[in-house]
């Protein structure tokens, strides 16, 4: 099976306009995503709708397609890109990864997880989940949920902890189940994503403002597969300064 990562990146971020170019210890985040990504990955692509961010990429010689700026969410984004990335090298890859453009030191494992997945013939999407760390707190609505079948597929995703454990006090939730945390990290075969780019939102997608769910609604199978490995995402100014004191 053939692979390609795709990188969304967009410079009109709400809480962090410019974050691609935001400079960790040198560099652009978005080499430092690239980079990170081609360690595990024959060909990676990113995707903007910026000018600036298509330069920067240019220059430390990686591959960029520009698309357009109207896109909803990263996947809609990817859609286009493998749609021209495909027409430009008159190739068709069998699946495509989302990686995401504000986690600067994403682990190449997690990424090689993502692909074993497909080893599988009937996968149609696959993300991860990381079990929540002792003091971590499930309730905050930042860090997504999932609840996971026993066949490894994503049941539901939530802002809410999830299962709610009944009879047993709050403080001690995650003494008691292990809950999972939704790292936002996809990969989807080639027409499955032309698929889902062209559904409209459903009610739990709106409810609960989790594209995810849009796709279980209509019925399609989402992979999980468990990872021990940390993420460090940046949302905000004040994520990027918390992560330079990590590393």
């Amino acid at each position: 099976m053939s692979f390609i990562g795709i990188i969304p990146a967009r410079y009109a971020s709400s809480r962090f306009p410019g974050k691609p170019l935001a400079d960790i210890k040198g560099k652009p985040m978005v080499q430092r995503v690239y980079e990170q990504a081609i360690k595990a990955l024959p060909i990676v692509y990113v995707a903007t709708d910026d000018r600036r961010i298509a330069e920067c990429v240019q220059g430390f010689n990686g591959n960029v397609v520009l698309t357009a700026a109207s896109h909803r969410s990263g996947t809609d984004r990817c859609a286009e890109a493998i749609a021209k990335i495909q027409l430009d090298r008159d190739v068709k890859f069998d699946v495509v990864l989302n990686i995401q453009g504000d986690e600067p030191f994403i682990d190449p494992l997690q990424i090689r997880q993502l692909i074993a997945c497909f080893d599988t013939p009937e996968v149609q999407i696959a993300t991860l989940v990381k079990p929540f760390s002792a003091g971590e707190d499930i309730f905050n609505p930042n860090t997504p949920k999932v609840v996971v079948s026993r066949e490894g597929e994503a049941l539901y995703f939530s802002r809410s902890p999830i299962p709610y454990l009944r009879d047993i006090a709050a403080n001690e939730w995650t003494t008691r189940h292990t809950f999972y945390k939704h790292i936002g990290l996809y990969a989807y075969r080639t027409d499955i994503l032309k698929a889902l780019s062209q559904l409209a939102p459903g009610s739990l997608e709106v409810a609960e403002s989790l594209e995810q769910l849009r796709w279980l609604e209509y019925g399609y199978r989402i992979k999980v597969a468990e990872t021990e490995c940390e993420t460090f995402a940046v949302d905000t100014p004040d994520d990027l300064a918390q992560l330079l004191c990590k590393f």
